[in-house]
């Protein structure tokens, strides 16, 4: 069957979000951020190699933060 198949969304896989894009099934990543620092952790993007994309930013929001 040929065409569009509709989206696919990925919540909290870097792993299956890796393999999308290496096989340039990704048209858009929406991505939170939250401030932590605890140690070291997977990367979502390529950095280096064949596998590095090319990104354009095309809307971005911020959320206040809870006051404690």
């Amino acid at each position: 069957m040929a065409g569009d198949g509709g989206p696919i969304l990925v919540h909290g896989s870097a792993t299956l979000a890796q393999g999308l894009a290496a096989v340039r099934l990704v048209d858009r990543y929406h991505l939170l951020v939250f401030p932590v620092i605890v140690g070291s952790g997977k990367r979502l993007l390529a950095t280096e190699g064949a596998d590095k994309q090319k990104l354009a930013l095309v809307e971005h929001a911020t959320y206040a933060t809870a006051s404690r």
